[in-house]
């Protein structure tokens, strides 16, 4: 018989949790910076065919923010929704150390659980500020206690991490107390999910991932306030989410809880200038440089050095990333977003159309675009490029870039942030008052209580 702990990991962390006080100033900018992004990001897609198929298929009504929309929710339906919106352009934020994309899921789920439970309460901003901090620590810290086991066990990391950290981000913002915390925990690990397969032929499902995992969060956090247990065991189990979803008992689990409330991982969370797979950006900037520099019709390869655990979603089979099936699958090509990046200087959410992919420029660079595995590459610790180009007079010409522009090397700054809001918001069809007015109410959302009303369509 299994022999458990007399204190299980899901203890500990809800230990460490109950011990958070105020949170550093880098914390706070950082997730108020995160709310701007998430709302501007509902913005951009709340026209898009996947979200209102999202919103038309969720028939729970209640009082709760689909931001963009008119049509209310209920608590679960809003986080699903805007999980969904925030997550489906793949322009959203990433954890360089999981990857993960944190703040799709913590942003609508405590917000949608604020909204609905304490939306009358003067000090709802506050707590959903450190609902947010809470649950975007514990999902990141969560994809580095195995990296890159749940992707090779085909699974997407967002999802199945997401999900215990907005539960542990609903519990903090809700008041839950530990016992109720480690439970919230404990079922959440029985509603995660989300598998890879989508890139197999670029259908939706990774952009619901983000919705499913912040509306699994925000029940399992309900029901363990009503009183429902779980197990406390829910990380470390023999049966546990690790082995389940990682295919493995051997996590670093110290990663999790070590430091947990002491050093803040939350605060390097990058933000994406190009709406695309996170680990293709430096290889952008590496393209757009040679773009600069050579023309297309001179090229006779470009070989990308990068890091294994890359390769099966961004690279491979080749010959089908060369020539991507539509827009949603060209966001994880890399040969796609590389060959874009060189003819038209730049990426932006117009390049991920169907018919975009069809453009024979693109098509005929991105078949030359190859790549080789570099052991030495830091993946998933940090994300580099490197593109080797040799041209048709057999000269060959390299550009590197050493980490992602707009993460902890290179962050964006608030403008940029703000600007980026604002180009989503007019790409979702907000006229430029509109826009503003959005961008102030997201901006100051953490500072009363939360109110979404602004924010709806």
């Amino acid at each position: 018989m299994e022999k458990l702990p007399d204190i299980a990991v899901a203890e500990h962390l809800a230990e460490k949790i109950a011990a958070v006080g105020a949170l550093p100033d880098a914390v706070r900018a950082k997730c108020e910076e995160t709310l701007i992004d998430i709302a501007g990001l509902c913005f951009a897609a709340r026209n898009e065919d996947y979200v209102q198929a999202a919103l038309a298929g969720w028939d729970d009504d209640g009082p709760c923010t689909a931001i963009g929309h008119a049509r209310t929710l209920s608590a679960a339906g809003a986080a699903f929704v805007n999980g969904t919106a925030a997550h489906g352009e793949d322009f959203d934020d990433t954890f360089e150390g999981g990857p993960v994309h944190a703040g799709a899921v913590l942003v609508p789920a405590v917000l949608a659980a604020c909204e609905r439970h304490l939306g009358d309460s003067g000090g709802s901003g506050e707590a959903a500020l450190k609902g947010v901090a809470i649950g975007i620590e514990t999902m990141c810290r969560l994809s580095t206690v195995a990296p890159t086991r749940a992707h090779k066990a085909g699974f997407h990391p967002t999802a199945v991490y997401g999900a215990a950290g907005a539960a542990a981000g609903v519990a903090t913002a809700l008041g839950l107390n530990k016992k109720q915390t480690v439970d919230a925990l404990g079922i959440v690990g029985s509603m995660a999910s989300g598998i890879i397969e989508y890139l197999a032929e670029g259908t939706w499902t990774k952009r619901m991932h983000a919705g499913w995992a912040a509306q699994s969060g925000l029940r399992a956090a309900l029901l363990a306030r009503a009183g429902f247990s779980g197990p406390r065991t829910v990380f470390e189990g023999t049966h546990g989410l690790f082995h389940g979803f990682a295919n493995t008992l051997d996590g670093d689990f110290d990663a999790l809880i070590g430091d947990f409330g002491q050093r803040w991982v939350t605060q390097t969370l990058a933000f994406k200038p190009y709406p695309c797979g996170t680990m293709t950006h430096p290889y952008i900037d590496c393209a757009r440089r040679l773009g600069t520099r050579i023309k297309a019709g001179d090229v006779k390869d470009l070989v990308c050095d990068v890091g294994e655990g890359t390769v099966h979603r961004l690279w491979e089979p080749l010959a089908a990333k060369q020539t991507p099936k539509n827009g949603y699958s060209a966001k994880f090509s890399q040969p796609y977003c590389i060959a874009t990046g060189f003819i038209r200087g730049n990426v932006g959410l117009g390049d991920f159309t169907d018919d975009a992919v069809q453009d024979k420029a693109i098509l005929g660079l991105a078949g030359k675009v190859r790549y080789r595995i570099d052991p030495d590459n830091p993946y998933p610790r940090n994300f580099t490029g490197h593109i080797r180009v040799t041209l048709n007079d057999g000269s060959v010409i390299e550009e590197r870039q050493p980490h992602m522009r707009g993460g902890a090397h290179e962050p964006l700054s608030r403008a940029d942030i703000e600007d980026k809001f604002m180009l989503n918001a007019r790409h979702g069809g907000c006229d430029e008052a509109r826009a503003k007015s959005a961008l102030k109410v997201a901006a100051g959302m953490f500072k009363g209580r939360i109110d979404l009303l602004a924010l709806r369509g």
